[in-house]
């Protein structure tokens, strides 16, 4: 199992599916490749501070090395994303949160990749498209 690291895959990851629980969200995506299953952590500035932050990430990574792989679906990224929750929850209901919360992922179709506007694919948005000046009818642009 590897970690995801760059902004890229955690954004792709967020496009995918989603599951929420008291003490963390998982979201999922399948990918195209035969590569090993990734899982990222992140935890917001407005769950606390650095300390705290970085409390709940060691939460959350204990609870994945704990996980038997076997749950998780092949050729997948994870991300975790943490709540304040995770602070204070016991270890063990955690981990049966994730085992849970993998479970009803599984049961979750994955998105087509069909679904994500083409504004992705082709880096514009429709709002900073310049517009063409249209005049009054019996007027002349010069």
């Amino acid at each position: 199992m590897d970690r995801l690291r760059q902004r890229a895959d955690f954004l792709a990851v967020a496009n995918g599916a989603r599951v929420n629980s008291a003490a963390f969200v998982v979201q999922s995506r399948p990918r195209g490749d035969n590569g090993p299953i990734r899982v990222g952590f992140t935890v917001t500035k407005k769950n606390g501070s650095a300390p705290e932050r970085n409390r709940i990430r060691r939460r959350l990574r204990e609870l994945v090395k704990r996980l038997d792989v076997i749950t998780m679906r092949p050729h997948s990224d994870y991300v975790l994303v943490g709540r304040r929750a995770a602070l204070n929850r016991d270890f063990a209901t955690m981990l049966d949160d994730l085992r849970s919360a993998l479970h009803r992922l599984e049961r979750q179709p994955p998105k087509s990749s069909k679904a994500v506007s083409s504004e992705a694919d082709t880096g514009s948005r429709p709002e900073h498209a310049k517009k063409k000046a249209v005049a009054p009818a019996g007027t002349q642009i010069e």
